[in-house]
């Protein structure tokens, strides 16, 4: 079994992807008890990857995995794992191993780690702490949710801002140790403890030892209020090309500190958040949900849509008489819908997605309606041609290409405008637009689709 393991390791892994194999290796190793062969499997895999691969896996093999290499799961694969799974590998694992791993973590990551957790599995973490990790990691969860109080972490290295380089590096390296496992910025004080700027460590290690610190600190410092929204940090990030930026409290004083990573992180999650709601799924569903959980999380969303199709049904009612008569419409009403909603989704995914990066703004919101008009314009016409040709061709009623050609140009014109102010309305009523937007969009072409459609019709047709 070793053998084997070896030879899986030998043939070389796509570099960011599990090779295909270690699944079955795994197994196999499980069902003999060869620890070895676990050792050997996950030597060399970064603790992201092993989490993957116990959310890939079985309720009962990641069980049997756990129990014989429990002594492998160490903090950063637990801070790697999705929070659903998080809770039931926890469960498995001896408390002494969640102890252990849990202290290899800096304060940001034990925050991560617990604040999602049960009452009683938060308290089990929190007891393996030393008192002044545990008193860090409470201040930390004290703040509100989403914040950059919780997104923060409490090891800091800073300084007075009175001190040279000399002074600045004697000082970092008699603290070896205690320092945060990485920091980028070495963070200058007053004497009240606010942050006056900052100092890159290349810059840092590259001047000579007399020159005062105020003389070399960098241009991009910016204050992060403990209080502000985590996707707010994440934007200023991405915005100012931060690396770290310090946290402080109502006051001023420094209180904690942000890096690239946990920014990075968040900016990520809101992306994927925002696909999520899109899509109409929830914003926290994952491969490792359970049957129950995901139809809990999506039976909302397709009842909102079942109730919309009904809107758009009720139209097509109206019309009854019409479609009874002209078997062709019914034929192709579909098509227009189709096409708006198509359309629709298009500049809806646009839109929302400027909304959430702030590039969507009242400065160039008509420039952008413009824009969409045209384009549904532009694509009308030139759908409105081919269908006008398909219709004549397929039904021989040159009159029939004439109505679903204008229908087509109305449904792709309300379309692309409906799909930027949709959701530009929702944001400006304080309603998550990546959340609603689809729903609404959907409603307002097919509604409209159907009714242009079949209006036209009956006005040319009949």
């Amino acid at each position: 079994m070793a053998e084997q393991a070896e030879e899986l390791i030998e043939d070389g892994r796509d570099a960011y992807a599990l090779d295909i194999s270690l699944r079955a290796a795994l197994r196999d190793a499980v069902a003999a008890q060869d620890v070895d062969s676990i050792d050997a499997l996950m030597e060399p895999l970064h603790p992201a990857d092993i989490a993957d691969l116990l959310e890939q896996i079985s309720p009962a093999e990641r069980e049997g995995w756990l129990s014989l290499w429990s002594k492998g799961i160490d903090g950063e694969v637990l801070s790697e794992l999705e929070e659903g799974l998080r809770e039931a590998v926890l469960e498995i694992l001896p408390d002494q191993v969640i102890a252990d791993a849990v202290r290899e973590l800096d304060s940001d990551d034990v925050v991560d780690l617990v604040e999602d957790l049960e009452e009683e599995q938060q308290e089990q973490i929190l007891d393996a702490l030393e008192p002044a990790d545990r008193a860090a990691v409470e201040a930390a969860l004290s703040y509100p949710e989403e914040t950059a109080g919780r997104l923060m972490q409490r090891e800091i290295v800073a300084v007075p801002e009175h001190w040279t380089v000399g002074e600045a590096i004697d000082y970092i390296r008699g603290q070896a140790g205690h320092l945060p496992e990485e920091f980028y910025h070495v963070i200058l004080t007053d004497p009240r403890m606010k942050p006056t700027g900052y100092v890159m460590l290349g810059r840092l290690l590259a001047s000579v030892r007399d020159v005062r610190l105020l003389d070399i600190t960098e241009d991009s410092f910016r204050p992060i209020p403990a209080n502000q929204p985590e996707e707010e940090v994440a934007y200023a990030f991405n915005q100012y090309h931060l690396i770290s930026a310090p946290v402080v409290d109502d006051d001023g004083r420094l209180v904690g500190v942000i890096t690239i990573d946990d920014a990075m992180i968040v900016l990520d999650e809101e992306h994927e958040e925002d696909i999520l709601r899109l899509a109409g799924v929830g914003e926290e569903s994952s491969l490792s949900d359970s049957v129950a959980e995901t139809t809990k999380r999506r039976f909302p969303w397709l009842f909102v849509n079942l109730v919309t199709s009904i809107l758009a049904s009720l139209v097509i009612a109206q019309f009854e008489a019409a479609i009874a008569q002209i078997v062709a419409l019914a034929v192709l009403m579909p098509i227009v819908a189709s096409m708006g909603g198509n359309a629709g989704t298009q500049s809806l995914t646009v839109a929302v997605r400027a909304i959430a990066t702030k590039d969507l703004t009242s400065s160039n919101l008509m420039r952008v309606i413009t824009r969409e008009a045209g384009v549904g314009l532009i694509n009308g016409a030139i759908f409105a041609v081919v269908m006008g040709i398909v219709g004549v061709v397929w039904f021989g009623t040159p009159m029939l290409g004439v109505v679903i050609g204008a229908a087509m140009v109305i449904n792709l014109l309300v379309a692309g405008l409906a799909g930027i102010m949709v959701p530009v309305v929702l944001d400006r009523l304080r309603i998550d637009p990546a959340l609603a937007s689809g729903a609404f969009v959907t409603t307002v072409t097919d509604v409209v689709g159907f009714f242009s459609f079949l209006g036209l019709a009956v006005i040319l047709l009949l």
